[in-house]
């Protein structure tokens, strides 16, 4: 005998299984932005706070969610049971689209997608509980997917 739940396409479907959970806000103030400017340095989120390694950004840029989930699964598979990682940015600006082929006018696009702005000097990612080797070819592999430049920092010492 079949359950209603199954027939009726319940949270127990193996699409819903494997989707991925994007990074969004929950709630904005607005649900459309200006576009801004990515000029200067990074004045905060610019040392390693947590980790022993990060991957810092080193020129301007908007990456999206789904280029850090793709940067975070990389670097999961590396760190995955022996050390810790952390995500130092969100993408919390929307980004809004026309449709193609649409005439002038009639207001502004609906959101896209969602995306971090990011200035040079800024850390991505941390990680820790690996070795420099083992953070080193994480970060090279997640750096693949971003669309700034990065290279890897250590902790500084105080």
């Amino acid at each position: 005998m079949v359950s209603l739940a199954s027939r009726c396409g319940s949270a127990t479907d193996s699409l819903s299984d494997k989707s991925i959970l994007m990074l969004e806000p929950k709630k904005v103030k607005f649900r459309r932005a200006h576009r801004g400017n990515t000029r200067g340095m990074a004045m905060r989120g610019n040392h390693v706070a947590f980790g022993s390694f990060g991957l810092k950004a080193i020129e301007p840029g908007w990456v999206t969610a789904r280029q850090i989930e793709a940067s975070r699964i990389v670097i999961s598979r590396v760190v995955r049971k022996i050390g810790k990682m952390w995500i130092r940015i969100f993408p919390d600006k929307p980004v809004t689209a026309r449709p193609a082929e649409t005439r002038m006018g009639k207001g502004k696009g609906a959101l896209d997608h969602w995306i971090a702005v990011v200035k040079p000097g800024r850390i991505l990612f941390e990680v820790d509980g690996v070795t420099r080797e083992q953070a080193d070819e994480a970060f090279r592999n997640a750096g693949h997917k971003l669309p700034v430049k990065t290279k890897v920092v250590e902790r500084r010492a105080f």
